[in-house]
């Protein structure tokens, strides 16, 4: 492994920042969010989730979810209706991605292949954070009026494992997305 192989992998990474999360765009959102925010909060979540859990390593979990999504970068971000149709060898292009990193990268495949596998308890929880981001995203495009966003939170929770993963979803019908900052600001006198 050298020097530029690790590099030209970093740079590579940085193509997460350009790819468009595709599914909500068939709900008519012409801008959403990007594959590199949607992974940074549900890294995120998924350390939220094993520590709900109790799982020993939660940075193992958050570790999982921040490489979940690297294929996107030679694949693109395919949506489920288009996937119907398209099949990618995200497998394939992961592996390609990092065999010039030697046992670095096969760190990472190991990681990303427990969130694809759901084998582990590491890569149930991780794959719940996956989900999980995403109808929290569709709870705020929801709320922006994007009302087919019900269908995200709909599918995702009948497909989440942990049960910490399927109390969160059944309270996010009961908050607002703006009610973490309500009382927050203070207006001078």
């Amino acid at each position: 492994m050298e020097d530029k192989d690790i590099l030209n992998f970093i740079f590579e990474l940085g193509q997460l920042r350009r790819v468009d999360h595709e599914g909500f765009k068939l709900i008519g959102v012409e801008h959403p969010e990007t594959v590199a925010e949607h992974t940074l909060r549900a890294a995120q979540i998924g350390f939220i989730l094993a520590k709900i859990e109790n799982y020993n390593n939660p940075y193992e979990v958050c570790t999982m979810v921040v490489f979940h999504d690297i294929g996107e970068c030679r694949i693109g971000d395919i949506h489920k209706v288009a996937n119907r149709y398209v099949k990618a060898d995200e497998e394939l292009a992961v592996k390609e991605q990092l065999a010039k990193l030697g046992d670095l990268g096969s760190n990472i495949f190991s990681l990303w292949k427990q969130i694809e596998n759901k084998g582990t308890v590491a890569g149930i929880i991780a794959k719940d954070a996956d989900l999980l981001e995403q109808a929290v995203t569709a709870k705020e495009y929801l709320e922006k009026g994007y009302e087919f966003a019900q269908d995200w939170i709909n599918n995702v929770n009948k497909r989440l494992k942990t049960k910490s993963a399927q109390k969160l979803i059944l309270s996010l019908k009961e908050i607002h997305s703006n009610d973490w900052w309500q009382g927050l600001k203070k207006i001078p006198q």
